[in-house]
């Protein structure tokens, strides 16, 4: 059996027509991506739109001290994006780094525009994944009020186990707002229980 083009399993043919797709597929590149490089930086406008094929990114933003403090990992099959800096075309406040080499399909400012006014799938398709971004966001916030550091690593370890296998823990501890050494704890303690850890 052929393997299905990647972009086919973000564009399903079933949800667009040959000549849609043949527009979508047109419009974005494929990217090699050498791990450690920058595909946004904090205060640059964000000018493409990329979905992971291969690889683990992450944003940060850096707080009053200059530490980097993560905000959103990224692994194959996601957006990579700036939301707010690619739609409302100003400066962002985080910066997006590949944390391993990694594949890209990008695709410019200008490109979307077009796919996303021409083709009503498509536009669905975004308001979809910014929509459900948008909730990511709202219930990592509330969690790092409500929720016990150990509830969260215990969260991000059944809802994405493959970031936690491939993600540096001083990456993960800035994510759930606790130190690296917090992190080792905790790790530890759920080695001890009955939960599953990589």
């Amino acid at each position: 059996m052929p393997e299905i083009p990647f972009l086919y399993t973000i564009f399903k043919p079933g949800d667009f027509n040959e000549s849609e797709l043949a527009l979508i597929c047109n419009k974005f590149k494929p990217i090699t991506i050498p791990k450690n490089e920058y595909l946004h930086r904090e205060g640059k406008t964000a000018h493409t739109y990329w979905f992971l094929e291969q690889g683990f990114i992450r944003s940060y933003v850096s707080d009053t001290k200059g530490n980097d403090i993560s905000t959103a990992f990224y692994r194959p099959g996601d957006v990579v994006i700036d939301w707010s800096s690619f739609f409302l075309r100003m400066p962002g406040r985080e910066s997006i780094q590949t944390l391993s080499k990694c594949i890209c399909w990008e695709c410019s400012y200008d490109d979307f525009q077009e796919l996303f006014n021409g083709i009503k799938t498509f536009r669905e398709h975004g308001r979809s994944r910014l929509v459900t971004d948008y909730f990511r966001l709202k219930n990592q916030s509330i969690s790092l009020i409500a929720d016990s550091a150990k509830e969260r690593y215990l969260q991000l370890l059944h809802s994405k186990p493959d970031i936690i296998l491939h993600v540096p823990q001083q990456h993960i501890a800035s994510y759930l707002g606790i130190t690296k050494y917090s992190l080792s704890r905790i790790r530890k303690e759920i080695t001890g229980e009955t939960h599953f850890l990589p």
